[in-house]
């Protein structure tokens, strides 16, 4: 079909020699013609892939082979590019999103696995062999500098930047960013710990574990050391993640602006404990010389050497003291936290906007809790403030993952200034009521989801059916965007579902098989 709009009606003028390299040109191998997964039925008619990888966790919990199917599609040859990128969006399939498709995989695996009773490691194989070809082109196509610190341009979050991130800079300047690093520190554990699963049928993939520990560990070094100047994106002076404009004589400035951005370090997280490391001898030996002979790199692993509650170790990008002081800034009210959960932006920027001047030219950023005051990416989607359940929901699991290791001991002021302290469990558990608060009745019995629209409170034709919105009012948790955006906001779903006990997600996560299955 494309190759005759290419060539132009016959009977009429030849096309413009132009139309060869019009938008998404290099993906001439597309054959989409399946059924899939779409953001939202009216407004956003169409598949967004790291959009879908968050539909599946929902799918697994009523359908997980569905689920299971919807994320095996993006790795097939009919979308996947050859070079190993997965396409984005039909306006631009080039454009860049957070590389969440691994933990997706892994997820979904894991709950098929508690559903059914058993584990398919057919699918599981099938999709980590594909997705060594999309972390390689990530290292290949968006590490510019070789260097580990991964640019990847706005990364799904359209207008959160102080401009657009996709923006080439008018003076060579590069923009080293903290989430996209993060995002590919936390794929490069998110491979590990599929390969370490695969590594108890077939020990083969004891090799690749290692290589995404090893990278792990590299992009580690790189976020908390850039180059011969030793510069951080972590700021020692506000104790936050930034961004970071590099110029092209080597010095580097902050973009001092707190947003969400600076939180994703958190989802680099993964707990392995002693019994699965007991397992893989060769991995445990190469892990081992690793440690021993780069200390400088074994440095940076969050407490490796100290084993946590029942002999579990921890590898992330954060040690306890950095992971409190990012915690003091997202459970504070007049921040991040909201009744509703955790803004995308500090309220902080409303009373005083956040500006800047880079070669000449003028910005500012304040605090939006609802819909956008600009039209970037179409003036409909704002992360400058608004609740997002995706992020959201990772935070949470990430949370949890963290309590895995430290276990009750480790606590923190919850909210921020209040004088009450709380372990990281209480805390999820916490964020996931705000977050359910906000399609629940309250006590007047009208749903903050709602808003001021009094049809949609109190006709019995309307109030009881619940439109999951884009995003969420930063402040009072009204539904703001797209209207039907049933795909990630569908994650209410799991936040909803009766947690198992402690025990049990524990060993879900790194339950042996049978030595029969080896």
């Amino acid at each position: 079909m494309w190759k005759k709009w290419l060539k132009g009606d016959p009977a009429e003028i030849p096309p413009p020699k132009s139309r060869e390299k019009i938008r998404n040109y290099q993906w001439k191998h597309l054959n989409n013609e399946h059924i899939i997964s779409m953001p939202d039925k009216w407004e956003y008619p169409w598949y967004a892939t790291w959009d879908l990888a968050f539909h599946t966790i929902s799918f697994s919990l009523i359908d997980p082979d569905f689920a299971k199917y919807q994320l095996k599609l993006f790795l097939f040859e009919w979308y996947m590019h050859p070079n190993g990128q997965l396409p984005a969006y039909e306006w631009n399939l080039s454009d860049v999103n957070p590389p969440v498709h691994a933990w997706a995989v892994f997820r979904v695996f894991k709950i098929d696995e508690y559903i059914k009773g058993e584990p398919d490691i057919e699918f599981l194989e099938s999709a980590f062999q594909k997705l060594l070809m999309n972390f390689t082109w990530w290292v290949n196509k968006k590490d510019n500098n070789g260097n580990n610190i991964f640019e990847g341009g706005f990364l799904g979050l359209d207008n959160i930047g102080v401009f657009d991130r996709n923006t080439t800079l008018p003076n060579g300047e590069q923009l080293e960013q903290s989430d996209g690093t993060s995002w590919m520190a936390m794929f490069a554990l998110n491979m590990m710990r599929i390969a370490l699963e695969l590594s108890l049928y077939n020990i083969v993939y004891e090799e690749m574990a290692m290589k995404f520990f090893e990278h792990f560990l590299a992009i580690a070094n790189s976020l908390d050391n850039m180059g011969e100047e030793e510069f951080s994106l972590w700021d020692q002076e506000d104790e936050f993640f930034y961004d970071a404009i590099a110029s092209s004589d080597g010095n580097h400035m902050y973009l001092k602006l707190r947003t969400i951005v600076g939180l994703i370090p958190m989802f680099a997280v993964e707990v392995i404990d002693d019994e699965m490391i007991e397992k893989l001898p060769n991995f445990k030996k190469r892990m081992k010389w690793v440690l021993e002979n780069k200390p400088e790199l074994a440095s940076l692993v969050s407490r490796w050497e100290v084993k946590g509650q029942d002999s579990k170790h921890l590898l992330s990008l954060l040690r306890g003291h950095r992971l409190k002081r990012l915690l003091s800034r997202m459970l504070n009210p007049e921040e991040f936290l909201s009744d509703y959960g955790v803004r995308a932006l500090s309220k902080e920027y409303e009373k005083n906007p956040y500006t800047l001047n880079l070669n000449g030219t003028d910005y500012c950023v304040k605090y939006m809790p609802a819909e956008s005051d600009s039209g970037l990416f179409g003036g409909n989607s704002n992360w400058r403030g608004p609740v997002w359940f995706p992020i959201n929901f990772l935070i949470i699991e990430s949370l949890q993952r963290f309590f895995f290791y430290y276990s009750p001991d480790f606590i923190v002021e919850y909210p921020t200034g209040s004088g009450n302290y709380s372990n990281l469990d209480e805390i999820a558990d916490s964020l996931s009521k705000r977050l359910s608060k906000i399609f629940l009745k309250d006590e007047n019995g009208k749903r903050p989801v709602n808003g001021q629209y009094e049809r949609f409170q109190t006709d019995p034709d309307f109030k009881d059916y619940i439109l999951f919105y884009e995003y969420f009012h930063g402040d009072n948790g009204r539904g703001v965007g797209a209207s039907h955006q049933t795909g990630w906001t569908g994650l209410i779903a799991k936040i909803l579902q009766p947690r198992f006990s402690k025990k049990e997600i524990a060993e879900s996560e790194t339950e042996m098989p049978g030595e029969t299955k080896r």
